[in-house]
């Protein structure tokens, strides 16, 4: 990003200037360089596991989540030891944001289907849930149940047989209870106590005690990034995660305090964060400066949210809503706040954002915890052409297609006539035999027809 031209947190540009538009392209360029070092690194790491099974995981479990583990898996006993010890009032948080995950994402799944044609084809998908799933839940700066509720629901709503979670421990190998709650009312079946690379490569191959799964999904660190990069193929990934971010649109009816919040309310997860405000409005600019600066007085993560204001942060003033929104399609936010007085309208504009946020009492806070939309999104500009995680997400699609003697009778020759245009003549003499003998037993037919007319 460009030098501050403002005082305050953040800096700021407006429309028509000429550092306007090489600061917009310096935010929507999020390419991440990709570290040799850690690449490095967590190849090591991915080999030592495939090859070492349990003794190399729980090695690197101790080494690198800086935790002594002498079981992998969480017993049943010590799940239920963990989510009795939950206050009821947490207990009933969880509970409600993952009914209400769970009947968004209930609401559109995808199911088999068929078609029938004359002349006798038969074609469609058979839908099946993938076998086993594995989710990811980082620890770190944060505790997230909320990530839980979010990567587990949707494989328990499509009947994923098997839900395998895998999550940092502590020093002794604990695992906070409201994650296992989280895990519990999700509908996640076995949880191991594993963080890193190393639980990405132990979910990928299978050890002695954790079973290889088909995908995994879920955010981590630069670490995890590089080892779901690495291990697609040898099982399916999510999206890669990068640093999450916001951009919000604000006109003259926004509050600059509620404002101000939405943009701390990410800065604090991360200081890579991306935060963005575009306004309509140049008083709006100077203003939420103003709230930033003294929100940040007190502000618990404010040492985190400084240096993400500092580094991925900017004000854009521009003329008009539709300047904004363009800006916006170009950044592709994962999350896009609408705080404008007709947020709808202006939702039938935006192409590219993870989850939009509309109107004035609607934080991103929301989302990310009760609404019940995915906060699984994709960031990085990848809103493009990546989609929130669903259900979709967890099921694996099959076609299936039948041709009776008629059906390949008529459209035989066209595919002859293609396989001989790319050079494949195999393909259409596979076609041809068959051909050969539906027209034979055609003109046996005929000439038993006449047989009898003779007679």
């Amino acid at each position: 990003m460009a030098a501050r031209s403002s005082k305050g947190p953040m800096p700021v540009y407006q429309i028509g200037d000429a550092r306007f538009d090489k600061a917009v392209a310096a935010l929507c360029d999020r390419r991440e360089s990709q570290d040799a070092a850690i690449e490095r690194t967590v190849r090591k790491i991915l080999e030592q596991v495939r090859d070492g099974g349990d003794e190399a995981l729980l090695a690197l479990v101790k080494k690198y989540d800086k935790a002594r583990v002498e079981a992998l898996e969480v017993t049943p006993d010590e799940w239920d030891e963990a989510v009795d010890r939950v206050d009821p009032a947490d207990r009933a948080a969880i509970g409600k944001a993952a009914m209400r995950v769970r009947e968004f994402h209930k609401k559109r799944i995808a199911g088999s289907w068929e078609m029938r044609e004359e002349g006798g084809a038969f074609m469609g998908h058979r839908v099946r849930p993938l076998e086993r799933v594995g989710i990811y839940v980082p620890g770190g700066k944060a505790a997230y149940p909320s990530s839980v509720v979010m990567n587990a629901i949707p494989a328990s709503v499509v009947e994923v047989p098997e839900i395998v979670m895998a999550t940092p421990p502590g020093p002794r190998g604990e695992i906070r209870p409201d994650v296992l709650l989280a895990a519990r009312v999700a509908g996640v079946h076995r949880v191991f106590r594993m963080g890193g690379a190393q639980a990405v490569a132990a979910l990928a191959w299978g050890t002695e005690s954790v079973p290889r799964v088909d995908k995994i999904v879920g955010p981590g660190n630069q670490y995890v990034a590089a080892a779901k990069r690495l291990v697609f193929g040898q099982v399916a990934i999510d999206a890669e995660a990068g640093p999450t971010e916001v951009l919000v649109i604000a006109d003259k009816t926004a509050t600059p305090a509620w404002v101000a919040s939405d943009l701390l309310s990410q800065a604090e997860h991360d200081e890579e964060a991306g935060i963005v405000l575009v306004t309509t409005t140049k008083s709006m600019a100077t203003r939420v400066q103003e709230a930033l600066a003294k929100q940040l007085k007190t502000f618990e993560r404010a040492r985190i949210a400084k240096q993400a204001l500092a580094r991925n942060a900017a004000i854009f003033v521009v003329k008009k809503l539709e300047e904004a929104l363009e800006l916006s399609n170009a950044y592709a936010p994962e999350h896009l706040v609408l705080a404008v007085s007709d947020p709808e309208a202006a939702l039938r504009d935006v192409t590219a954002a993870g989850t939009v946020f509309l109107g004035h009492y609607t934080p991103v806070a929301v989302g990310d915890y009760m609404a019940g939309p995915n906060h699984v999104l994709p960031t990085g500009g990848t809103a493009r052409f990546f989609s929130p995680l669903g259900v979709d997400d967890f099921l694996k699609r099959t076609a299936f297609v039948r041709f009776d003697p008629p059906k390949l009778r008529e459209l035989g020759a066209d595919v002859i006539r293609l396989a001989e245009l790319e050079g494949l003549p195999g393909h259409g003499q596979s076609v041809e035999l068959r051909l050969q003998k539906i027209r034979r037993a055609r003109r046996e037919r005929e000439a038993a027809r006449a047989a009898e007319v003779e007679l």
